[in-house]
């Protein structure tokens, strides 16, 4: 979904849908803002708009028509107008993957190129067990960190201890 709302809004709208009872999800980071002519740290959404609800449509139009800065998220060249959505299990694995990082890096589409993608490798053990994606392939950045994507939406790079690596190729 897309919340139209600016990021300094006191009330967003994963704040009112999480306390109307529904299962919101968006990537939040810390920005330092000035508020009131104090300086503030807020957890603020990475992608200004971009919002995951786990609802049934038929539920999540009777707030869609409440709320006029909320909006479905269409995917482009589609011919029916259908909303986006996101596969439970990909959506589980992103949240799981980023909810249990201290810092997780975001990525946008299009930030990450070819050649940032790294090994293709399997973690065996720890938090991430079981989970395969490539190391993100950064010069300099001494930390490993597997890619978790949700493809043409945002890309997240999860720290990884290096003992739990496996290389697959």
């Amino acid at each position: 979904m897309r919340d139209l709302k600016r990021r300094n809004s006191n009330v967003l709208a994963i704040h009112s849908l999480s306390e109307a009872g529904l299962e919101v999800f968006t990537p939040m980071t810390g920005m330092i803002m000035t508020i009131g002519g104090r300086r503030q740290k807020r957890e603020v959404p990475v992608i200004q708009d971009l919002l995951f609800v786990h609802e049934e449509k038929e539920i999540l139009d009777a707030y869609v028509s409440r709320c006029p800065t909320l909006q479905y998220r269409y995917c482009l060249g589609r011919t029916k107008n259908e909303p986006m959505v996101v596969r439970s299990d990909e959506m589980e694995r992103f949240i799981y993957a980023v909810s249990n990082t201290a810092t997780p890096l975001y990525y946008q589409p299009g930030e990450l190129t070819k050649a940032m993608y790294g090994k293709h490798v399997r973690i065996v053990g720890g938090l991430f067990d079981g989970y395969e994606g490539r190391l993100l392939s950064v010069k300099g950045m001494r930390k490993r960190r597997l890619i978790v994507e949700l493809p043409g939406l945002v890309t997240a790079a999860v720290e990884l201890e290096p003992d739990y690596i496996q290389i697959l190729g």
